[in-house]
């Protein structure tokens, strides 16, 4: 009996391994750092053994292990909601559709383009500067996609004028907004007080207390810009996804906002 030395490969079945191994690093992406990747590569060995098994023609165990793959869909939506609810959003913010007025003109609901409103960096570096200066812990997010509707249901609506002067206010330790983070939206200060959830990410320093670690919680899962006064030490934090730039000077945080704001 022949046995064929080659086995024809098709143009597309290089593209579909290209994509899988694509798929496979965006969501080792995801979940790297977290306590799901222990998770995640146990749930793949699985599936490669299934797929070796299956291949080797032993049916006993290949059923074993099709039921537990089959059984199994449900589970890993539960135990990964957060890192799918992470991959939904970066699909969702690179797609064509991203873009502000993309579905509206699609809709024809308007033929008027969203005006963008600058944000005010010099009153946020002020008063991070200012807050620094008198050791004044402040957790503040800068929502550049979506408002954050739900975290800012959390805390005190106000929808004001964004000024240095009110943001130290907010968080000057006998106010009572203090506790919680600030969300700024369209350079105005939606809410206050607002409750923000915690990252559970392994990888975050030991020092970080509950504003970091909540800044963290925020931007690894959302769009948006976090910035951190340390009520210990008065040190400033930029914390973007998961990437921390620690003691900044107001230069610095100036310098990372513009860069920030200019690349949303």
């Amino acid at each position: 009996m022949a046995i064929p030395l080659f086995i024809s490969v098709r143009w597309f079945d290089l593209l579909d391994i290209m994509l899988v191994a694509l798929l496979l690093y965006q969501l080792y992406k995801l979940v790297k750092g977290t306590v799901a990747i222990r998770i995640f590569l146990g749930i793949l060995a699985i599936y490669l053994l299934w797929k070796l098994v299956s291949a080797m023609q032993m049916e006993m165990l290949s059923e074993i292990l099709g039921q537990f793959i089959g059984v199994g869909v449900l589970a890993l939506i539960i135990v990964f909601q957060q890192e799918i609810r992470r991959f939904l959003l970066l699909v969702g913010s690179q797609s064509p559709f991203a873009g502000k007025g993309v579905v509206r003109k699609l809709l024809k609901w308007t033929n008027q383009q969203e005006e963008k409103v600058n944000l005010n960096i010099n009153a946020i570096v002020k008063a991070c500067h200012n807050m620094s200066r008198s050791k004044t812990g402040a957790l503040i997010i800068i929502a550049t996609d979506s408002e954050l509707k739900y975290h800012a249901s959390t805390g005190v609506a106000l929808d004001s004028n964004l000024s240095a002067i009110f943001l130290e206010s907010i968080f000057f330790k006998n106010s009572p907004l203090h506790d919680g983070g600030v969300i700024i939206h369209n350079n105005r200060i939606k809410a206050a007080k607002c409750i923000l959830p915690l990252s559970d990410n392994p990888d975050i320093p030991a020092q970080f207390g509950l504003r970091h670690r909540a800044a963290v919680g925020l931007t690894e899962n959302s769009p948006a810009i976090a910035l951190v006064v340390s009520e210990e030490t008065g040190k400033i934090s930029f914390i973007e996804g998961t990437r921390f730039e620690l003691d900044l000077s107001a230069d610095q945080l100036r310098e990372e906002l513009e860069k920030a704001i200019k690349e949303k």
